[in-house]
């Protein structure tokens, strides 16, 4: 299994510097990487974690052996932030990408690369598998996951190749269905591409199992509501359905339009923090070539007003 490599840490560190920012709270734990960076960072520091997925519970045992009262974790999904006892914290982090220890673990089924169960729930706890889903799902929940959330442009030949494939057994291991979805969408447009053709087709399947759109909306605000006048904070993405929410939320939270179409007149806006990021920020071509799935990540900033500053 490949070392876990915290994505754009550095930048996620600038921005929300522990040494002056004492409080702060990992949204996704994951293999610990970004807390461990930040509790090195400044003695004085504090770090709260959260993560829904059960192995990370365990890794976080060993972060606290080594921090003790500086580190806390907690057995909950960031859309359950209104649940977490702790109160306002100086600096917060989601990084929503998946870790190393989910995307090489072949039993979680998150990477066609590795033989394993279709199941790709970030908590294998709660609901149904991936496999299942695509056994029993209605037609337009499919389209959904493939069109909406995978994004990919031949979209009704894998939904009408899945559809066709119940019952059969192929779409319960992760090699027999990415074969399945390569030969639906046709392996020639994607020859030059790095990318096997079933990724994106991977990706919305996945991202409709967890409900991942939905728990971050949810996550945003409530994130924005525990952070702390001055506070920071910092949201990793990695792809455009995730990075396009997040942008739209810190322009609203900035008290800028969400969007081109976003017509609100301004004094109707309510300006609650100052956008430190207007483009995102990318990983440089050093953090690529050493870890090539940081290439798609996006990193964007935001600092909540001072209560005196506050607008509207």
């Amino acid at each position: 299994m490949a070392a876990h490599q915290p994505v754009l840490q550095a930048e996620a560190l600038a921005f929300l510097n522990p040494c002056t920012h004492t409080r702060l709270l990992d949204c996704t734990f994951g293999g610990g990487g970004h807390a461990r960076a930040f509790l090195n960072a400044a003695p004085n520091t504090t770090v709260t974690a959260i993560d829904c997925d059960p192995e990370a519970s365990s890794r976080a045992v060993v972060v606290e052996a080594q921090f003790r009262s500086r580190f806390s974790f907690h057995d909950l999904n960031f859309g359950q932030l209104d649940r977490l006892p702790e109160g306002d914290f100086d600096a917060i982090l989601l990084d929503l990408g998946l870790s190393s220890f989910q995307l090489d673990t072949p039993e979680r089924g998150f990477s066609f690369r590795l033989e394993g169960p279709v199941d790709m729930r970030l908590n294998p706890r709660e609901g149904i598998s991936a496999g299942e889903f695509l056994e029993k799902a209605p037609r337009e929940e499919l389209v959904r996951a493939i069109r909406d959330h995978g994004e990919e442009k031949r979209w009704w030949r894998v939904v009408e190749t899945i559809l066709n494939a119940r019952g059969t057994g192929t779409l319960g291991k992760t090699a027999s269905l990415a074969e399945l979805i390569a030969g639906a969408v046709g392996r020639r447009p994607y020859h030059a591409s790095r990318n096997h053709p079933a990724t994106k087709s991977f990706q919305g399947i996945r991202i409709a199992v967890n409900r991942e759109l939905e728990n971050l909306q949810n996550a945003l605000p409530l994130a924005f509501a525990r952070l702390a006048p001055g506070g920071v904070m910092v949201v990793i993405s990695f792809h455009s359905l995730e990075d396009r929410i997040v942008k739209r939320f810190f322009r609203r939270m900035a008290g800028k339009p969400e969007h081109s179409g976003d017509s609100l007149p301004q004094q109707l806006r309510q300006r609650k923090g100052t956008l430190l990021t207007n483009r995102p920020v990318r990983p440089g071509e050093e953090e690529v070539a050493l870890n090539p799935r940081s290439r798609s990540a996006r990193l964007r900033a935001l600092q909540k007003l001072e209560l005196e500053h506050l607008e509207g």
